[in-house]
C-alpha cells in the first residue's frame, strides 16, 4: 500500500516571542488527541512563567505535560505505543536535543518542537538552526512589531538588567520588533 508519508518526521514551529509558538503546539497535540493518538508532551523545566506542569501561552491556553531538566528524560516517557511528541520551548535544551528528535522520527514517531529561532541579539537560538535544517516541515510564525506594526520576526529585550541570552520572562521582558526596529542586544 502506498503511503504519503514514512511514519515519523519532525515538524519546527518557530518565530518571535507573542507570535502564537505555543498557541499552535497546543493545537496541534489537542489534534492529534481527538483522532485518540497517545501524544506525549515536554517542555524545560526552566519555564516555570506560568505552570509548573503545563505548556502555557501568553493568552492562558494551557495542556498538560512533563517538566524535564534534561532532554534525555523524554526517553523514560516516550513508550512502544507513543504515536508524536511535542516540546515547546525546544531551544532552552542543549544540543543534544537535535539527536534525540531524529531518533524519535527515525522510530516512528511525529516529533513537533516549538521555539524561538533567534535569541534578543538576533541570533540563531542554541539547537534550532539544526532543527530546522533537519525537519520535514516548518511553520515560521510572526507576531506585530509593538513599534510599527509591521510583521515581527525578532525578539526584543527592554529590560536589560541581565544580559543573559536564557533568561526566560514574558512581556515584562520582551516585546516584538521587525527587522527594522529592532536594534536592542546588536553587538
Amino acid at each position: 500500500m502506498y503511503h504519503l508519508y514514512n511514519k515519523g518526521w519532525i515538524e519546527v514551529i518557530c518565530g518571535s516571542m507573542f507570535a502564537g509558538k505555543s498557541e499552535e503546539l497546543i493545537r496541534r497535540v489537542n489534534t492529534l488527541l481527538f483522532a485518540k493518538q497517545n501524544v506525549v508532551i515536554f517542555k524545560p523545566a526552566i519555564d516555570n512563567r506560568y505552570s509548573e506542569d503545563e505548556v502555557a501561552t501568553h493568552n492562558g491556553n494551557k495542556i498538560k505535560c512533563y517538566s524535564i531538566s534534561e532532554a534525555n528524560d523524554i526517553y523514560k516517557y516516550v513508550k512502544d505505543n507513543t504515536n508524536a511528541v511535542a516540546i515547546d520551548e525546544v531551544q532552552f535544551f542543549g544540543p543534544e536535543i537535535v539527536d534525540i528528535c531524529n531518533d524519535l522520527a527515525d522510530k516512528g514517531i511525529r516529533v513537533i518542537v516549538a521555539g524561538l529561532d533567534m535569541d534578543y541579539k538576533g541570533k540563531p537560538f542554541g539547537p534550532m538552526p539544526y532543527l530546522l535544517a533537519t525537519a520535514e516541515f516548518v511553520t515560521k510564525l510572526t507576531a506585530v512589531c509593538t513599534k510599527c506594526g509591521a510583521p515581527a520576526t525578532r525578539s526584543e529585550k527592554i529590560d536589560m538588567s541581565s544580559t543573559d541570552i536564557v533568561d526566560v520572562a514574558a512581556a515584562e521582558k520582551y516585546t516584538a520588533r521587525c527587522r527594522r526596529c529592532h536594534t536592542k542586544g546588536r553587538d
